[in-house]
């Protein structure tokens, strides 16, 4: 196990052993950085040229920094040490902004400790340092190598932690731009700070927020989250889906089947307020019942037809006024058979099982609505507007 770091503190070292040490760091320093050249294949680039020789020097400052702590009992190491974990904290968070990953980080780390100590040992075997201080020596090496590397880890994890939490917040913005239908400039220029490529298509769904939690990670990694979107509608998250149309689409709603969701038409990223919109529609013509899945492409006639709910109302007056004589439950009843006989082109058989009626019954409704509407029913014009003004059953 190492030695504590309090050890390094309070540990002497004579200055025929240090004295050595400290001539022969800038050529450990230029070891240790070709070693992790070559065993870390994430650091060849970024030490080549200038920045390898920045890097040089600061492994020769940590080890200077360590030679002092060991060499000088009784100072008070707090100036150099917290300097040097300063420095190993903004170099963890500098991988991170990087892109580079902790393995790679950890992995110099341990590279740079193996081959620093080799040197280092090897200075002192050469001035005759007897093996007990050389075994010593050894543990105090690697205390202090492993309280840089966590520094540098805590920074590499701060800095992934802020950053993921900044483009998160980036994310979300981009989201309430395009469900706002914002100007294209404005939600490019979103999309440029969130650093999101955008799709040929987005698709709206919605559906509750636990479901959203548990299908978000199946989805494309674009796919933008936005809780609480649908003022009227508290509880519910809409999912802004990249490229969904086509071949994937049922594969969309096979993924979402069990968790009462409304998947919008694909459209144009930049107008992915539209697919918003079209699901909210939906949602108020015919909500999701528990666990079901509502694609809107299979209510575009109740969309259509529902767009002016003053006109479609004028136009049902208008159409059913033959009827106004009737009372009750007979007008309710002729009502719904003229529906049925319209969506079903006249077929009285398809009429009476529609209806769970005889097809008698069928035929003396029918007699009635043609007393009732005489030559209009064979009008194509008048077909058309019942057809409409039925289209969707009363509620």
């Amino acid at each position: 196990m190492n030695k504590p770091l309090r050890d390094v503190r309070s540990y002497r070292l004579p200055a025929e052993v240090v004295d050595p040490l400290r001539r022969g760091l800038p050529d450990v320093a230029v070891q240790t950085i070709a070693a992790i050249t070559m065993e870390v294949p994430a650091y060849a680039e970024a030490f080549a040229g200038e920045l390898g020789h920045k890097i040089e020097k600061a492994v020769q400052a940590a080890l200077g920094t360590f030679l002092n702590l060991v060499s000088r009992p009784g100072a008070d190491p707090g100036t150099p040490l917290a300097a040097a974990l300063e420095a190993a904290y903004a170099l963890g968070r500098g991988e991170a902004r990087s892109g580079r990953s902790l393995d790679a980080l950890l992995a110099a780390y341990r590279v740079g400790a193996r081959v620093a100590w080799r040197e280092l040992a090897a200075i002192s075997v050469g001035t005759g340092q007897p093996a007990a201080t050389i075994a010593d020596f050894a543990e105090l090496v690697f205390a202090y190598i492993d309280e840089l590397s966590a520094a540098s880890v805590a920074g590499h994890a701060d800095e992934l932690a802020a950053s993921g939490r900044i483009r998160l917040r980036h994310l979300q913005e981009l989201a309430q731009t395009l469900v706002a239908g914002e100007p294209p400039h404005i939600v490019q220029a979103a999309a440029e700070q969130a650093e999101w490529t955008p799709p040929q298509t987005l698709t709206a769904i919605m559906l509750p927020e636990r479901s959203a939690r548990w299908v978000i990670d199946l989805l494309d990694p674009r796919t933008l989250q936005l809780p609480d979107a649908v003022p009227d509608l508290p509880g519910i998250t809409v999912l802004l889906v990249p490229d969904p149309q086509g071949a994937s689409r049922p594969h969309l709603t096979r993924l979402l089947s069990g968790h009462s969701a409304i998947i919008g038409p694909a459209r144009p990223w930049l107008e992915a307020k539209s697919s918003l919109d079209r699901a909210i529609r939906v949602h108020d013509l015919s909500p999701p019942v528990a666990g079901a899945v509502v694609d809107t492409e299979d209510h575009l006639a109740g969309v259509v037809v529902t767009a002016d709910p003053s006109a479609l109302a004028d136009l049902r007056a208008r159409a059913l006024a033959p009827l106004s004589g009737e009372r009750g439950a007979a007008a309710a009843k002729l009502i719904e058979t003229l529906r049925s006989w319209l969506l079903h082109h006249g077929r009285r058989d398809d009429v009476a099982a529609e209806l769970f009626v005889h097809p008698q019954t069928v035929r003396y409704r029918m007699a009635r609505l043609r007393e009732l509407y005489g030559d209009k029913l064979r009008d194509p014009q008048w077909v058309l507007a019942l057809t409409i003004a039925l289209a969707l059953p009363e509620t």
